[in-house]
């Protein structure tokens, strides 16, 4: 338990110093680097290790028989504990967040649907023949970490109102890019198991119903669906996204209970007993006392946030990244600027950097326009340019689909996932590039306007 702790507090650590986008970006290049030097081979070679958690004869990382490659783990496991994540944040959306309130999320939602309609019609319009077809939906996600990092680097300068936009456009692009993955990516699905996640899913259902907090109940059931979707056919994300649907929002313990019951505890500690600075011997009461508000704390935050804040900073710095030196590391032998240019590159780029732009702009544009609406205050359609090329930054999802459309298709399969590959890399460096430089030149550069924005004195 201390070790689990060390790291999370090692995590924490890093979040504080280190933006995860920009972390992403160093590991992006070290895969790079690593999988066109001399070590190409091993780096290649690694991924291909089995991973096993063995109970008895059963290799729970295993399907139809074949153990998990590393590569496997990383793709089906850990990144089921990134949707989880997703889960978690788009379930506080919908109650509490822009996505509760449907007037406020109309336009970040309209931005967010053109941001993945046009993306995939220009991806059609170069590869429009299988098994190039299969990579459709490629271009439509946005990298949350990535779009997000690169707006924080200008600070104060960015108004809260088009940070939420962002979020809430990305979240929605996530919930495209998870039903995606569901309906496409899943085949040969064996009723039976599935038959079994779904009475093990309704366990959970009910257990909320019942008002169970216990955040072992829901991640314990949670693993077993996990498995048994590795087992069905469905995609074993999927299982991320809806178990986090059944973790209670709404902490056990009233938040106002918790501060009275702090007070009372507060008079278990006479002021002139520790008046003097000296260390206090506690007596056995008021040891009682600290213990219960400490046990208080633990259930005046709902398993919901609880989870969402821990799982943060080992999503964000070891998952992402991980998964990124996983996918990210293209052998560039044999790969000219003219096939960079054509093919399945040139589709992917085109979808994300002028099919995000494209149609996040245009959509928000015209819902303005019809519904005769307006942007937030301190936000100008200048503001949305920027935010609609930073929508094309497209890496974590669009990898990950990448895999799922090239990764098993016999001969082919290799050379069109390196094209993709490359293809998201230029994409979301121009758009992040481009967006940092047009973002850069439209908001406010003094600090009067900076305080104007931020609503400051």
């Amino acid at each position: 338990m201390s070790k689990i702790k060390l790291n999370f507090s090692f995590l924490r650590t890093i979040h504080h110093y280190v933006n995860s986008g920009m972390l992403l970006i160093v590991v992006v290049i070290l895969a790079m680097t690593i999988a066109n030097s001399p070590w190409k081979e091993a780096y290649a070679q690694l991924w291909t290790h089995e991973v096993h958690l063995q109970i008895g004869e059963i290799n729970l990382f295993s399907h139809n028989g074949h153990h998990m490659s590393l590569m496997n783990f990383i793709n089906d496991a850990l990144m089921a504990l990134f949707f989880f994540a997703v889960g978690l944040e788009i379930k506080r959306e919908l109650l509490v967040g822009e996505l509760s309130s449907p007037k406020k999320a109309m336009l970040p939602i309209v931005a967010a649907f053109g941001g993945m309609i046009v993306p995939v019609a220009l991806f059609f319009i170069f590869s429009n023949e299988y098994p190039e077809v299969n990579g459709l939906p490629i271009p439509m996600a946005t990298d949350i970490a990535f779009s997000l990092g690169i707006l924080s680097l200008f600070g104060k300068r960015v108004p809260i109102s088009l940070k939420i936009f962002l979020t809430t456009l990305a979240v929605v692009d996530d919930i495209g890019g998870i039903i995606i993955i569901a309906l496409k990516y899943s085949s040969g699905i064996e009723y039976s198991y599935l038959l079994v996640a779904v009475v093990v899913y309704g366990i959970l259902i009910l257990g909320g119903r019942l008002k169970i907090y216990s955040k072992v109940f829901y991640l314990s059931f949670g693993f077993v669906i996990w498995t048994l979707f590795l087992q069905s056919g469905i995609h074993p994300t999927i299982a991320g996204v809806l178990v986090a649907f059944t973790i209670p929002a709404r902490p056990k313990l009233d938040v106002y209970k918790y501060i009275n019951r702090i007070k009372t505890c507060i008079y278990e500690f006479p002021t002139d007993q520790i008046s003097d600075g000296r260390h206090v011997i506690l007596t056995s009461q008021q040891i009682d006392s600290l213990k219960r508000v400490e046990e208080s704390s633990d259930h005046v935050i709902s398993p919901l946030q609880d989870m969402e804040d821990n799982l943060h900073s080992f999503v964000a710095y070891l998952i992402m990244p991980l998964f990124a030196f996983a996918n990210a590391g293209v052998d560039l032998e044999g790969i000219t600027l003219n096939n960079v240019f054509e093919g399945v590159s040139l589709s992917v780029i085109a979808g994300l950097f002028l099919g995000k732009f494209i149609g996040i702009f245009s959509f928000s544009y015209l819902f303005i326009k019809f519904t005769h609406s307006s942007l937030t205050s301190h936000v100008n359609f200048n503001h949305i340019i920027g935010i609609s090329f930073l929508g094309g930054i497209g890496f974590t999802v669009s990898l990950f689909i990448a895999n799922l459309s090239y990764a098993d298709i016999p001969e082919v399969g290799t050379n069109l996932l390196n094209q993709a590959k490359v293809g998201i890399i230029i994409g979301s460096l121009l758009s992040g590039l481009v967006g940092y430089i047009w973002l850069n030149k439209s908001l406010p550069k003094n600090l009067d306007e900076m305080a104007e924005i931020n609503g400051e004195e």
